[in-house]
């Protein structure tokens, strides 16, 4: 399935005394003023737009319940999941608890990513990609592998 939506790019931003990020102006009318925000799969946060949420929900409720490895997976998911507004100045919540899972404490890093904005402590993004980014010839193989 192609998504309609298009996030693409990398904003530095921080977190406020209130624990709020300002949204990158790019993101918010691909976002709309309500989203979803969860651990994602990496060391990061995941805020998807409403309609990449119900896709995602449509999705998880077809895994079988009498799968251990499904129901662990929905669980992850969807326990750390909170419904977040966008207020007038741009800016979202990032709860207590995914601010401690994630390892953000001021700076952050947001990335597009087609239809989700991961956002990532500005250190453990900088930490992870230090060595590891995919060499060309590895960037080429897996491109040619999934067509992309």
């Amino acid at each position: 399935m192609v998504s309609a939506l298009m996030l693409s790019g990398e904003y530095n931003n921080s977190l406020d005394s209130k624990n709020r990020m300002i949204i990158p102006a790019k993101f918010r009318g691909e976002l709309g003023y309500k989203c979803m925000l969860t651990k994602g799969l990496d060391e990061c946060l995941v805020l998807y737009p409403m309609q990449t949420w119900a896709a995602q929900e449509e999705a998880l409720a077809k895994l079988p319940m009498s799968d251990r490895r499904a129901r662990e997976f929905r669980r992850y998911i969807y326990r750390y999941a909170f419904e977040c507004e966008i207020d007038k100045q741009g800016r979202v919540l990032i709860p207590q608890r995914l601010k401690e899972l994630s390892g953000i404490e001021k700076d952050l890093v947001t990335i597009g990513i087609v239809d989700r904005v991961e956002i990532w402590a500005k250190e453990k993004l900088d930490s992870i990609q230090n060595g590891t980014e995919l060499a060309p010839e590895e960037l080429e193989a897996f491109s040619e592998r999934y067509q992309v």
